[in-house]
């Protein structure tokens, strides 16, 4: 079985200016001269860890990892004001043309898979591959599954944690309940909603508890961002039209499309990802049958690596370093 990379430090990190005052954080790691892939972290507001950059072979790539807006260090933190999709997907672009890189692998998991795909979808010909994991259509079906009704029947006592500081009469719509307390000016009840809607997903996100999993959501810094960010984005449809991930797949026709999902994942279900599939005529799907969402699980990091081990295998001769 496939483990990750050995832990490396960038060579290069930065804050990207873009537009409406934000700021981009921005590392580079690996071969500067290799095949640039893009980690499009989850959330949305999630941010990305030191582990992310273990995925790749250091030697065959240009390992290009970014925190969205006011998600991790990028500034400001957990800031919604312009803050929507369309200014994420500009926000790559950007990137992209300052990093001077013609085309790039897309690698993102759960909301990273969401992203990754509309950004495909608008910008296909910059995109060599993607290694897509934790597949979130962000459907209707999927947000009332996770904050409604669905996980809660698996997971009643975290449930019951979760829920328990919304009143029973405003129970019937969990997300607007939370969003009005997270955007809200008592501090103590928006820290008290992030925690409880972070820990929520993080302790659902593992097959097996993970307590250092758990310790990470609760942190207050990384529950602010995920939990206002996250919220902020599901009240708003993620500013997209329905199903539209699934309505334009023909546009991502000719990319080479890697699908991991594990079989038990209780965020996002694993008909996200045969949803896919299904749609897409050149695209693999790998369920790991003992796994959840994390990408830490030892069977999606082996999945995972052994993905980015085949693009780099298939584009021998394609690419000068590998050549």
């Amino acid at each position: 079985m496939q483990t990750q990379y050995p832990a490396i430090k960038p060579y290069n990190h930065f804050h990207l200016t873009v537009t409406d005052g934000h700021q981009l954080y921005v590392e580079q790691c690996g071969n500067p001269e290799g095949i640039p892939v893009v980690f499009v972290h989850g959330g949305p507001g999630g941010g990305f860890s030191k582990d992310d950059r273990r995925f790749f072979d250091p030697e065959l790539y240009r390992i290009i990892l970014f925190d969205q807006r006011g998600a991790g260090r990028s500034l400001p933190h957990a800031e919604l004001s312009n803050n929507t999709t369309l200014h994420l997907l500009n926000d790559m672009e950007a990137l992209r043309l300052h990093l001077e890189v013609d085309q790039w692998v897309l690698f993102g998991g759960s909301w990273g898979s969401t992203l990754s795909l509309l950004y495909a979808q608008t910008y296909a010909d910059k995109v060599l591959a993607m290694v897509l994991r934790g597949i979130f259509l962000c459907r209707e079906q999927d947000l009332h599954w996770f904050y409604q009704e669905g996980a809660s029947h698996i997971y009643p006592d975290y449930w019951q944690d979760y829920a328990g500081i919304i009143p029973a009469a405003e129970r019937s719509n969990m997300m607007a309940a939370y969003y009005k307390r997270l955007i809200g000016d008592d501090e103590l009840a928006k820290m008290s909603a992030a925690k409880h809607w972070s820990v929520w997903e993080g302790r659902c996100s593992t097959l097996r508890p993970s307590v250092e999993k758990e310790s990470h959501y609760s942190d207050p810094r990384v529950a602010l961002a995920m939990a206002r960010i996250e919220a902020h984005y599901f009240v708003n449809d993620i500013f997209c039209r329905p199903n539209q991930i699934l309505e334009d797949a023909d546009k991502l026709e000719g990319i080479p499309i890697t699908i991991v999902h594990g079989r038990y994942d209780m965020v996002c279900p694993l008909d996200n990802a045969t949803a896919l599939h299904n749609s897409l005529s050149e695209s693999r799907l790998q369920i790991i049958r003992d796994a959840g969402h994390a990408s830490s699980e030892p069977g999606i990091v082996d999945a995972l690596v052994r993905a980015t081990q085949d693009i780099a295998e298939g584009l021998k001769g394609d690419w000068h370093t590998l050549a």
